[in-house]
């Protein structure tokens, strides 16, 4: 049987990096949305950014009020948009690159809000990387900007720095074994710090994936935050490698005859609903980090083969996928047969 897959990348799944920002000589969003000249003025406000921002991507614009339910659903599904974005419908809108790795909302909670995703964790990488976007941004109209207070924002959460740097983690040992709520919740908040689920505030742990950011932008550097946040995340790591040797150790037969049924059960159904191919999901990423299973790759490019699979099999997506919307038996039928080819595709066998 394979040991443990003591790797840095099989509990890092990926990094987002978020910035909110106000211009200086426009209502915020909340207020705009009060004012008879609304849309005129949000349209300006695209028009900037847009402009702005040509000659940094391939963007594509979305204009909210006019985006159907369906690739609205998509979009929330992919995390390129946020449920307030929505909300505003009648004034907001979406930049989203061609890779959809940017996305920048406009018109949302503040007049920008910037996110830059990546597999794996690089917390420099992604910041470097959208405060290319932020300057691109700040160069045609000048920010709201406080010297005391730092960047003005709708919510005072975001002021200072407006800066959320978060780290997705696979935690499956560290959840399942209690460490998560006993440990590492209380000692995050000490630090200024959050574990949220997958899909941000609100959402729970589906998939034992947790979001780990920053609470705190204002008093604080950007320096400091990246500072902290890969501090912990680098900490919660070696935690959660630890655990997954206790797990195994203590685990026996019963812990593998689990996760082998979850790869049973994900390569022969005929409908699969969400929560369980979640729950299932989760499972086959924890056989392979302890080593039950392999996959003839060296290194963990499983993560994100499986961390794509969990997007693609979202409702909005596998309406995208089929062409036509489907209901849920349909979806659920649909959904079993995907992931069952992508998973023997995979090659795995059982040590």
């Amino acid at each position: 049987m394979s040991a443990v897959r003591e790797s840095f990348e099989s509990v890092a799944v990926s990094t987002r990096m978020r910035l909110a920002r106000n211009f200086a000589d426009y209502p915020f969003p909340g207020r705009l949305l009060q004012d008879a000249h609304a849309e005129e003025q949000a349209q300006e406000i695209v028009r900037l950014i847009a402009a702005a921002l040509a000659g940094v991507d391939e963007f594509t614009l979305y204009e909210m009020k006019n985006v159907s339910p369906e690739r609205t659903a998509l979009l929330l599904e992919r995390n390129l948009i946020s449920r307030d974005l929505v909300r505003n419908r009648r004034i907001s809108a979406a930049l989203i690159s061609s890779d959809e790795i940017i996305s920048v909302m406009l018109n949302e909670e503040d007049h920008v809000r910037e996110q830059y995703f990546m597999h794996g964790f690089d917390l420099p990488r992604a910041y470097e990387r959208i405060t290319g976007l932020d300057d691109a941004i700040s160069e045609s109209v000048p920010f709201a900007f406080d010297e005391q207070f730092g960047y003005l924002t709708a919510c005072p959460t975001n002021l200072g720095t407006g800066l959320r740097a978060s780290v997705m983690l696979f935690l499956p040992a560290v959840s399942r074994r209690g460490v998560m709520t006993r440990t590492i919740v209380p000692e995050l908040l000490r630090l200024g710090l959050t574990a949220r689920g997958a899909y941000g505030e609100g959402s729970g742990a589906e998939g034992d994936l947790f979001q780990v950011s920053n609470e705190v932008t204002l008093g604080v550097s950007e320096e400091q935050i990246l500072s902290i946040v890969g501090k912990a995340v680098d900490s919660i790591v070696q935690m959660e490698l630890l655990e997954r040797c206790r797990m195994k150790a203590e685990g026996g037969i019963a812990l593998r005859d689990k996760l082998c049924r979850a790869y049973g059960v994900l390569t022969n159904c005929r409908l699969l609903e969400e929560h369980e191919f979640l729950r299932r999901l989760a499972d086959l990423r924890l056989g392979l980090a302890l080593g039950y299973f392999t996959d003839g790759e060296e290194g963990d490019e499983w993560m994100n083969e499986l961390d794509e699979l969990a997007v693609a099999m979202r409702p909005a997506n596998i309406n995208r996928l089929n062409g036509a919307p489907l209901e849920a038996q349909e979806q659920n039928a649909y959904r079993a047969e995907y992931v069952r080819t992508a998973i023997c595709a995979m090659k795995l066998s059982a040590d």
